[in-house]
């Protein structure tokens, strides 16, 4: 078990098996030091959690599915490095996209359920650029999205 692993087991977190992809994509590409994870979803041990902030959501339940996100980021780098999450020298940017009403404006702390998470699991290295983003309708339901860019070893 790694650090980062240690770190989230101590905050109650387990990591899930890397989910495979649910249409024409692959679930990560390594381009010299730079990993790009595509979009995972907001699935936890009891499902999809679908759902609109603003809706049919409230800020906290967003940064919850933001989180399941991040575990679900983690779960492929962890299989695209041969399970040494050691390798990770630092989160490069995650882009994160809300299921939200046209009313809804609290998508950057939605999506800080992921940040912290990241930062949390990885310390300094955790830390990232990102983007958040609202639309109406995401894959499969879900409340929240998130792709993100690392930089390994």
């Amino acid at each position: 078990m790694t650090d980062a692993e240690k770190r989230l087991a101590d905050l109650g977190f387990k990591l899930p098996v890397a989910a495979a992809p649910v249409a024409n994509y692959v679930p990560f590409v390594q381009s010299g030091n730079q990993l790009f994870v595509s979009g995972q979803i907001s699935m936890g041990p009891d499902g999809l959690v679908k759902g609109r902030l603003g809706e049919t959501m409230n800020v906290e339940q967003g940064q919850s599915a933001a989180r399941l996100c991040s575990l679900n980021l983690i779960a492929q780098l962890k299989l695209a490095l041969n399970d040494d999450l050691n390798r990770l020298k630092r989160v490069v940017k995650l882009g994160g996209f809300v299921c939200a009403t046209p009313e809804f404006e609290a998508i950057p702390k939605v999506i800080n359920g992921a940040s912290d998470l990241m930062v949390d699991a990885f310390g300094d290295a955790g830390r990232h650029a990102r983007s958040a983003v609202s639309c109406p309708v995401l894959p499969l339901g879900a409340a929240v999205e998130i792709d993100a860019v690392f930089e390994i070893d």
